[in-house]
């Protein structure tokens, strides 16, 4: 079987950034995903909209169209593409089918080899390096050499199987930020559901009180989309269920459906919106929000993001706000970073302690729960997964692994690339 420099587990929005990003550098790349499309969260989880990524003092200030973004710059090509196709101009709102058709076309101009319905099971590792993995395919178990990985899948899944330390959930007790199976209803009147949406919240928490919701959230979040007569809905909530235990997410997946049908029975019983609705799609993977936080060179804290850091060895930034849905039952609590307020990323947080050729990108990098709130967003997962993309290429050039390379080196092709480092 073929040698790559490269190979990467997950193609979410970290995943097909760090392996488009290799590849566009001359790197052959492998990149390994458990289902059968790129997008990860925003086409698997049906996780949308996009949470804001740009600070708008910054965009004012320089208007041009690609500053004041803080996602890099392959994920805002994934945006103008499928603006380009739709003819929709939002800079967080989505269709997830032209989503997957732009990932697919931009990791196979660049050259990226795609294995989907695909998973990594097995590391060789030897001296803080992986030499190779076993991956179970649609034709059985394969061995894939490489000089390098990225663990992008969210999960933390390669490094746990590497031996990497992690931490799971918060500090103390282990819980993880819930999780959330998203669903779409058809055949609402939203003309109607205009004037009924003031009145939803107000019976819903009514609805609670009286013991006729068993849902522990505290409210009904419901987003437009693109298509007529459906609303989005990211307003199911499960609670101190390990997003790493297969029976436990599988009992969360069954709760999270039973959510799905209690909310659509809420809906068509107090209000005309929903008279005709139904459950029109439920996501085929329950979203996770937080599991295993590898851990690397260095922890970001949440005191790193109050104090608003700044590293030396910078490669991403976040200004979303440490957004931590309460691990035990309802409530969602918030700090909010002002305009012009934003933090770094440092690279030590990309490295697992004690690993010479992996990094690890997106949600599951080194950082405590509170900073791993802030960062998870797909838009920053985006931007650390190119930032680990470029680091490989780095190290590739140079014939040295993934803890030895110019940090400079490395940030001066990131901030070619609209990174505000």
């Amino acid at each position: 079987m073929k040698k790559f420099d490269l190979i990467v587990a997950g193609g979410g929005f970290a995943g097909a950034t760090a392996a488009i990003t290799a590849a566009r550098k001359g790197l052959s790349v492998l990149l390994v995903e458990r289902y059968n499309a790129l997008g990860g969260a925003a086409v698997h989880a049906l996780v949308m909209p996009f949470m804001r990524y740009w600070d708008k003092r910054q965009k004012d200030k320089e208007p041009d169209d690609t500053k004041g973004y803080f996602c890099g710059s392959v994920f805002l090509e994934v945006i103008r593409e499928m603006q380009r196709l739709t003819g929709e101009h939002n800079d967080t709102r989505f269709d997830e089918e032209v989503m997957k058709l732009v990932l697919n076309r931009m990791a196979l101009s660049a050259g990226v080899t795609l294995l989907y319905n695909s998973v990594v099971t097995q590391t060789e590792v030897e001296d803080g390096s992986i030499s190779a993995v076993k991956v179970y395919t649609k034709g059985g178990t394969l061995r894939f050499e490489a000089d390098y990985f990225v663990d992008a899948t969210g999960d933390g899944e390669l490094s746990a199987l590497a031996g990497c330390d992690f931490q799971l959930g918060r500090e103390g007790d282990n819980l993880c930020q819930p999780m959330t199976l998203s669903f779409r209803l058809g055949g609402v009147d939203l003309e109607q559901y205009a004037e009924d949406k003031p009145q939803i919240n107000p019976l819903y928490d009514q609805w609670k009180k009286e013991g006729k919701i068993q849902n522990p959230r505290e409210n009904v979040l419901i987003f437009l989309n693109y298509n007529q007569g459906v609303l989005h809905f990211n307003t199911t909530r499960i609670v101190k269920k390990s997003p790493i235990d297969g029976f436990e997410v599988t009992q969360a997946e069954i709760e999270a459906r039973e959510q799905v049908f209690e909310m659509l029975h809420f809906l068509k019983s107090n209000f005309k919106a929903f008279e005709n609705a139904r459950v029109l799609s439920t996501a085929i993977q329950i979203g996770i929000r937080e599991s295993r936080k590898i851990v690397g060179e260095y922890v970001l804290t949440n005191e790193d993001c109050l104090s608003l850091a700044r590293f030396e060895d910078a490669v991403a930034v976040s200004n979303y706000d440490i957004d931590i849905h309460n691990p035990e039952g309802s409530g969602t609590s918030h700090h909010y970073f002002a305009e012009g307020e934003w933090f770094q990323i440092p690279y030590r947080c990309l490295i697992p302690k004690g690993m010479k050729n992996l990094l690890v990108a997106g949600r599951c990098i080194s950082a405590s729960h509170e900073a791993q709130a802030s960062l998870r967003i797909m838009p920053y997962c985006a931007q650390i997964g190119q930032a680990a993309g470029n680091a490989v290429y780095v190290a590739k050039k140079g014939g040295i692994n993934t803890t030895q390379i110019s940090v400079p080196a490395l940030q001066e092709i990131l901030r070619k690339e609209n990174f505000a480092i």
